[in-house]
Order: structure tokens, then sequence, then C-alpha cells
């Protein structure tokens, strides 16, 4: 199988990201990568990383009437954009969208957390929630996938088996932290290199626009009347999350308790690995992998989660995807060994 691919908004990290997954992988094609600012330039001119291996160039956002060749296409764009172009994709193309547009199903939730009303909520019901592990038959049968948010990835893998079991009580405190790439390739005041690079601050508290999706998918998924607790925090590195979960069980419950019952719903997951205490986000830097560790003290349970955000949190989870909706081993082009240091 050989599929030709689009994709919408190749010039920032997660563009990079799908553009160095898509080109070793055995069964994609890129077609084109949109770039508005950067059109006519080479791909490997922006992302200096990609050197020798591509004759891409970013071109401006193509006749949609002369798409209907194309299997796949990935947007990712700003959020607010997708919602804008996938009404006027032809109906065969399939579609997996790594911005927020069409994660959340309330269009008020929408509207106070991405700050815009939604333009395309009829739409919204042709998409599943991407989050592979919980909701890997869906997606396999669907034509347009919602991916998570980097956060979301993290604290719902830390949290699906004991929602799913109904193991919670009280409410869960999730204490989230990300590198400087979660804000995107251009810089700002508090993503430029001398502010972040030794300061540790968190932002958005109570109103991170992740929020609204985990309770969303945690719902969807088991018994979830817990009140969420989530802050998030800017860590002094490049890539990686890593998220401390603090819940409380019903019966008292060991680390190898959890590591069972983890073990057990991971059991088919390729991508989440269990490890010992804490996981490290050096160990999943640049691979798809979820790392899940934990602490236990009677009824105490603390679950820890790292990904690197912009592969298992973004373009990785993707390609993940893509896999599943065209019949594919979810595996294939996502093998990926991270670095040791």
């Amino acid at each position: 199988m050989n599929l030709k691919i689009g994709i919408f908004g190749g010039s920032g990290y997660g563009g990079s990201e799908l553009l160095r997954l898509l080109l070793q992988h055995p069964h994609a094609e890129i077609d084109f990568v949109t770039a508005n600012e950067h059109a006519g330039e080479a791909v490997s001119e922006v992302h200096r990383n990609l050197l020798g291996l591509t004759d891409l160039k970013f071109i401006k956002p193509p006749d949609f009437e002369n798409l209907k060749d194309l299997d796949c296409v990935f947007f990712a764009l700003p959020h607010g954009q997708a919602m804008e172009i996938a009404p006027k994709l032809p109906a065969n193309i399939k579609v997996v969208d790594l911005s927020g547009d069409f994660r959340l199903s309330n269009p008020a939730v929408f509207a106070e957390h991405y700050g815009r009303e939604h333009a395309a909520m009829g739409l919204r019901s042709q998409f599943v929630y991407g989050l592979t592990e919980t909701n890997r038959e869906e997606i396999k049968s669907a034509r347009c996938v919602a991916n998570p948010g980097c956060f979301a990835t993290a604290t719902l893998l830390g949290l699906a088996p004991l929602t799913t079991n109904n193991l919670l009580t009280c409410r869960v405190i999730v204490d989230a932290k990300t590198g400087s790439s979660g804000s995107g390739a251009k810089s700002a005041a508090n993503t430029h290199h001398p502010q972040r690079s030794n300061s540790f601050y968190a932002y958005k508290p109570f109103t991170h626009q992740h929020v609204p999706e985990i309770e969303q998918e945690l719902s969807r998924i088991g018994e979830w009347s817990n009140e969420l607790v989530f802050i998030t925090h800017s860590l002094p590195v490049s890539r990686g999350i890593f998220a401390s979960i603090y819940t409380e069980t019903k019966t008292e419950i060991s680390s190898a308790d959890a590591r069972a019952i983890f073990a057990g719903f991971y059991r088919d997951s390729f991508f989440v690995r269990l490890v010992d205490s804490s996981p490290d986000i050096n160990w999943v830097k640049t691979t798809n992998f979820c790392d899940i560790g934990f602490a236990a003290r009677g009824r105490q349970l603390v679950v820890f989660t790292a990904i690197d955000n912009l592969v298992k949190g973004a373009a990785g989870q993707a390609v993940q995807n893509m896999n599943l909706m065209f019949g594919l081993d979810e595996k294939i082009g996502l093998t990926l060994i991270g670095s040791n240091p």
C-alpha cells in the first residue's frame, strides 16, 4: 500500500516532525506540504535536519478540487484554521487534525477555552478522538481523527486504567511540566531562550485548553465524577512532558498492584512502557513511547508519565492513527529508538 499524503502547515515543530516521520514511512508518499510564509522555499532550508532527505518545497494551499487523488491529509496548523479547511476537502480523503479544532463536542466549551466560536461544529461528529490506546477500534474505522493534545495524552494514559476500573475516589491532581517546543516554533517573550533556559514557572492554572478534552475522554472511557485539578509548568528543556498524577484509590494499593492493572490495560499497546519508580523524559525524547511509573502508600497512588510532546504528544500519535485508519500495523514508521544520553 502506498498512501498519497498532504500536509497543511509544515513550517512549525509539529509539521517538521510529521515530515521527519513520514519521509521514512514505507507506505507514505508526501504529495505536498504547505506553509504560507515559506511558500517556494525548500523544506530542507526551513528544517535543516531534513537536508539531503527530500526535494519537497513548501507551497501555498492548493485548490481543494484537485486533491481527490490524495488518501490522507494532516493538519498541523494553529488552532482555528483546520475548521476552515476541513469542510472543503473531498469526502474520500481521510483527515488527521493535530490542532484542537475538533476535539471538543460542546461548542460553548470550545469557545471558552479557545477564544473563538467554532465555524464547523456540524462536522465535529465525524471526528473520532485519537488517543490510540483508548480508542483503537473506533480509529480503525474513522475517516476523520482529532489528534489529542500533548498534555491530554500524558494525563489520559496515566488515568485511563484507573478510571476504566472505577478505582478512584476524591480529587485528582495533575502536576504537568513541558519543554519549550510546546509553545511552537515562533519565539515569544516567555519562550525566548534567555528567558526560559534557567527559569521555572506555572502557566494557565485551571484554564488550560486541554482540561475539557481530558474530562470529556475520561467520561467516555469510564466512571469519571472526580474533581480534576490540572496545573501546567514550563520546563527549561526543549522537548518532553512529565506529569505527576496524584490520586486516591478506593482500597489500599501497592506499586506492584498498580503496575499489574496498567500491564493488563496496555497489554496490546506497544508504545506504553511500564518502568520501575519514575520515568525520565530523556528516555522518551524523539520517540513515540509513553513511559509510566508508580509510587504508592496506602490508598495514595501517584502515577508518573513521560512523553515527547512533539512525537507521542503530536506527530507520532498522528502517524500511529493514520496507520490504523488504513489497516496498517500501528508501529510502522514509528519504532524510533531514543538516544543515551
